[in-house]
């Protein structure tokens, strides 16, 4: 439920039902792979069945030969053996990238990688004589695991490079001079009885994005443009790239992203499949489409996360944090994707989250090896920063015996303290973390739960119930360009708009904000609506298509309202200010005498006034304007924003574990998130349940898991479990608001929170409800026989000291006061 109050007198703040729905479920809609062009050839791709392996010889024959084909071709055929897909971030000047091919020649570095394509009537034919195509493989054994493969003397993926590590990105406080030194803070810490040092490793597994549609591509090469209709998030991104990768002039490019089945970051790449699609549309001169099949995509479309976390925190005795030091290790698959190497980069800035951490160091070795490549997945290195800093208040707060919402409360950022300038650099515009936490407090019950739990824990219930804590933050609107440019990233960080008033009052706005489910049709057309005081249904957002909307950066990172939507209340600004002059003409006024309210200008004191529908009218008649202005209100604006934008929440979790089986229920959820000004709270709520389920679907279901070929084993829907509804309950979800102060609508961003947040409160639930047994650490996610395995190692554990040593039920954090849930440990 939300139960954020509803304006009555503007559009902002309306509970609007989506503009897009009533297209899209009654099924009017226009997906890739449902683009039929007068003599469209299929393609389909002959897949590597081994992850690392020597290719001998590529035989076409049967498959040329098979009914429907019109050709096998591989990278020699198509001339591309040196094409190679771009890296746009490379995170240091001595980044090892190898060049990834549109099709593997030589060798294949990944099962799934493409080797040949099939060109043939139908896509069916197409698959068909793909199983004919005989590729010869002397197999090599497979590089696959991250740490190992980072170590000197390891075998190479790429023995060119010399390394298996792509690069080692280092933060260090003391240098940037930000913070102090994390060795002298460990240091200090380990020779002082007043100071505690908390080790631990925890392991973010790899996780396949699994969208709605999966990936397609449509290649049209005969009009007067080369034409890409694809699946993508990333429509401007697409077009440039083409022209870096194949040479086609930008000019002679018009991308679309048609509707658009999900994309959480799975769809951010460009893909070698687009490229193929553009070589053999140009060879054959015919339309050339490809989608992939379920399978194929789970085996081949980028993977998420895939990180190893070795975290060392100190602090003292009384519970105030000195330090914090983070390595990890990054898998990057077989080799760097768009943006993959920049993606635990990201996290870099939020390991330090909510906390005032006065030491800290981040070091991340991005390795490769024979698996699937990683890249951007919903949130992008900000939940796996968000996983460890929270684990780790969890594990600090269990080592002192404090409640771990005593203990975050403790060492965060107060009210009063913005701006804060955090020890990663980064300056919080705003934020309330003691509000979210008090109300999100109150609707779960805390102290009721606390007091359940310790009377669970007293009776020996073999269902225990654990409660998780996730008080988060983020840095949203992926921006601005000159921080971008400060981490080598290969472009900006801006959005642009268009807002156009036509002759009969109506209005077109367009975007460079791709939308993929979010609703940005709806939250825009409000955001125009209360600018320009025109009626809801009178505005018309078009997106998604390089020649309708030539400027843009498209939809990831949380950036679409926060850097998007600016651009077009910017660009709606100077609407009004152009009609400004021509009202005041038309009313012989001074313009510093008119008011704009309502979608009407008057003079003040009277009533003499013109609508602005009226203006447009007038404007396009062109009877009469002011002197030296053009005879239009249409506007453009780019917007690039001064810093990030930070929400922040409080997740709150009831789990029960059945401590004879290992089956873990969740039992409640709240969350309660600050997101500043909310435009549209039907939407908020969507992104945020939407978010709730990925991010708890990582804690307790999805992990993609390789055998010791390196073959993926669970590369189906019967194998690769993500949750039902029926799997989750219904979530109690409440928003308050701080406004940013960089913006001004004060948004600060809404896709990816429930997933950055819930994963850490799903796994410390699990944890909470079981620790007093001996468990320490389940390793997600956190399934049932996860969990029993657990529950075993440590009754044997028990079982081998003397009953002293036994952790009784009740013991550790399940000794607080259930009535005073913030006080002493007894």
């Amino acid at each position: 439920m939300t139960t954020t109050a509803e304006p009555t007198t503007t559009e902002i703040g309306r509970s609007r039902v989506r503009k897009e729905d009533q297209r899209l479920i009654t099924g009017r809609t226009s997906y890739t792979d449902s683009i039929a062009l007068p003599g469209t050839v299929h393609v389909a791709v002959v897949r590597s069945t081994l992850a690392r392996a020597t290719i001998n010889s590529i035989d076409k024959a049967e498959a040329e030969k098979a009914p429907g084909v019109f050709g096998v071709y591989t990278a020699a055929d198509l001339g591309a053996e040196e094409v190679g897909l771009p890296n746009a971030w490379p995170i240091t000047p001595d980044q090892k990238a190898p060049q990834r091919p549109v099709l593997a020649t030589g060798r294949v570095n990944f099962s799934g990688e493409g080797v040949a394509v099939v060109v043939a009537r139908s896509a069916a034919a197409a698959r068909d004589a793909a199983d004919l195509v005989d590729v010869d493989y002397e197999p090599l054994d497979p590089i696959l695991d991250m740490e190992a493969a980072a170590q000197d003397g390891a075998d190479l993926v790429h023995p060119d490079l010399g390394s298996n590590v792509s690069a080692t990105w280092v933060f260090d406080s003391g240098a940037a001079g930000s913070g102090g030194d994390v060795a002298e803070a460990i240091k200090t810490a380990e020779a002082d009885d007043d100071q505690i040092v908390v080790r631990r490793r925890f392991r973010q597994q790899r996780l396949i994005p699994a969208f709605m549609e999966p990936r397609s591509c449509v290649v049209d090469p005969t009009g007067e443009q080369l034409t890409i209709w694809s699946a993508t998030q990333v429509p401007h991104i697409l077009r440039t790239m083409t022209t870096v990768t194949l040479g086609v002039p930008e000019s002679k490019l018009r991308v679309i992203a048609p509707d658009v089945g999900g994309g959480f970051g799975g769809k951010l790449a460009v893909l070698p499949e687009e490229m193929l699609c553009v070589l053999l549309a140009q060879k054959l001169g015919k339309p050339v489409k490809w989608t992939e099949t379920r399978s194929e995509s789970m085996l081949a479309a980028h993977h998420g996360r895939d990180q190893i976390q070795d975290l060392v925190m100190t602090a003292r005795k009384d519970g105030t944090i000195t330090g914090f030091d983070v390595h990890l290790y990054a898998d990057m698959g077989s080799y760097l994707a768009l943006i993959g190497g920049g993606v635990p980069v990201l996290g870099a800035f939020m390991f330090n989250a909510i906390y005032k951490i006065p030491a800290y160091r981040f070091t991340c070795s991005t390795v490769f090896t024979n698996k699937t490549l990683t890249d951007a997945y919903r949130g992008a290195g900000r939940p796996e920063a968000t996983f460890g800093i929270e684990r780790m208040m969890d594990e600090l707060a269990h080592e002192l015996g404090r409640d771990p919402m005593e203990l975050r409360e403790q060492n965060w950022i107060a009210h009063d303290e913005f701006p804060y300038t955090t020890v990663s650099t980064l300056t919080y515009d705003s934020g309330n973390y003691e509000q979210a936490t008090q109300r999100a407090m109150e609707l779960f019950d805390y102290a009721g739960l606390r007091r359940e739990q310790e009377e669970r824990r007293r009776s020996g219930d073999p269902v225990q119930l654990g409660i998780g804590i996730s008080t988060f933050t983020e840095m949203c609107g992926l921006a601005p360009s000159r921080v971008l440019g400060s981490l080598d990233y290969g472009a900006g960080g801006w959005e642009a708009a268009s807002v156009r008033m036509l002759a009969t009052g109506k209005v077109e706005v367009t975007t460079g904000i791709s939308p993929h489910g979010q609703g940005h049709v709806t939250g825009f057309s409000q955001i125009v609506a209360d600018r320009l005081g025109v009626p809801f249904d009178d505005v018309e957002i078009l997106h998604g298509d390089t020649q309708v909307a030539p400027k843009g950066l498209d939809t990831y990172g949380s950036r679409s309202l926060a850097v998007g939507g600016i651009a077009v209340v910017n660009a709606a600004d100077k609407v009004i200010e152009k009609a400004r002059k021509i009202a005041a003409h038309l009313l012989e006024a001074s313009e510093d005498d008119l008011e704009f309210s309502g979608g009407a200008f008057t003079v003040k004191g009277t009533d003499k006034g013109k609508s602005i529908q009226e203006i447009a009218f007038a404007a396009f008649m062109a009877h009469d304007y002011p002197e030296g202005m053009e005879p239009s209100l249409d506007s453009d604006a780019v917007f690039d924003p001064e810093n990030f934008s930070f929400p922040h929440g409080t997740h709150l979790c009831a789990m029960e574990v059945d401590t004879e089986t290992g089956r873990v229920n969740l039992r409640n959820y709240v969350c309660v998130d600050d997101i500043g000004t909310v435009i549209n709270p039907l939407l908020v709520e969507g992104q945020v349940h939407g978010g709730l389920a990925q991010g708890i679907a990582q804690a307790l279901f999805e992990e993609a898991n390789y055998d010791d070929q390196g073959t993926l084993v669970n590369a189906t829907f019967v194998d690769y479990t993500i949750p039902s509804a029926a799997d989750l309950p219904g979530f109690t979800s409440e928003t308050v608001s701080t406004p940013s102060t960089t913006n001004p609508l004060g948004v600060k961003g809404v896709g990816e929170a429930g997933t950055i947040a819930s994963t850490p409160a799903i796994v410390n639930g699990v944890l909470d409800a079981v620790r007093h047994l001996g468990v320490t650490e389940i390793e997600m996610p956190t399934t049932s026989q996860r969990v029993w395995r657990a529950l075993q190692k440590a009754r044997g554990h028990a079982a081998q000291q003397t009953p002293s040593d036994v952790h009784a039920p009740g013991a550790g954090l399940g000794s607080i006061d259930p009535n005073n849930p913030k006080g002493e440990v007894q």
